[in-house]
């Protein structure tokens, strides 16, 4: 069966819209998106290598998963793809992000909330907005950010469709992916009744988790 995903991206997220149904991968998981995340940002040069094996997989602005029958509708096409692999050439290597409990917690709180009720965006309604769900959590200080993609069965293709960015003029996930002043990170995967999977990873410059009492 062939599936047609369509991209939607937007400064809050990037949305892949199933047009078919489609089984939702097992490579994806909240400690493989920092595990992947971190390997873009310590290794940027290396890591536009798995983007350029993705060139030859594109037919004007459909990509076409390798061994799926997954199909995405892209906006931009390849040129979103190699602006990207551009940016990674020239950026600077940055050290990994460490796990926070806490982050976690908070992207968890999203992913269960949109689990349910089938919404997309920044605000998860019942668990609130993102300061709200990691203020929830524990104490930042200096900077805190959030990134949301739904639909990939892979934290892979999950990160590099943050990293394109495809669709979104001012790039914002992938700034967030590599912004040097955050040094904490925390990240939640599940399913989406409209979307088949989803991925929320929080930031933050420094974050100390609530301890339960």
């Amino acid at each position: 069966m062939r599936v047609l995903i369509k991209s939607i991206a937007t400064t809050c997220c990037i949305v892949f819209i199933l047009v078919a149904n489609a089984a939702a991968g097992a490579g994806l998981s909240a400690q493989q998106m920092l595990a992947e995340t971190n390997l873009a940002r310590t290794e940027p040069a290396r890591y536009a290598d798995h983007l350029r094996k993705m060139r030859s997989n594109f037919t004007g602005n459909i990509y076409r998963d390798p061994g799926t029958a997954v199909m995405l509708v892209t906006t931009e096409g390849i040129a979103a793809l190699d602006e990207a692999i551009n940016y990674l050439t020239k950026q600077d290597p940055l050290p990994p992000l460490t796990w926070s409990d806490g982050l976690a917690k908070a992207a968890a709180d999203l992913v269960r909330d949109q689990g349910q009720s089938g919404k997309i965006g920044h605000d998860g309604g019942r668990s609130g907005g993102m300061q709200k769900r990691i203020e929830r959590h524990g104490i930042w200080t200096g900077r805190i950010a959030e990134n949301i993609g739904y639909g990939p069965g892979t934290a892979r293709l999950m990160v590099v469709e943050l990293i394109v960015d495809d669709g979104v003029p001012d790039r914002g996930h992938r700034k967030n992916i590599f912004t040097h002043d955050f040094a904490v990170a925390g990240a939640a995967c599940g399913p989406h009744p409209l979307y088949r999977s989803m991925c929320v990873m929080e930031f933050a410059s420094q974050y100390k988790s609530r301890t339960r009492r």
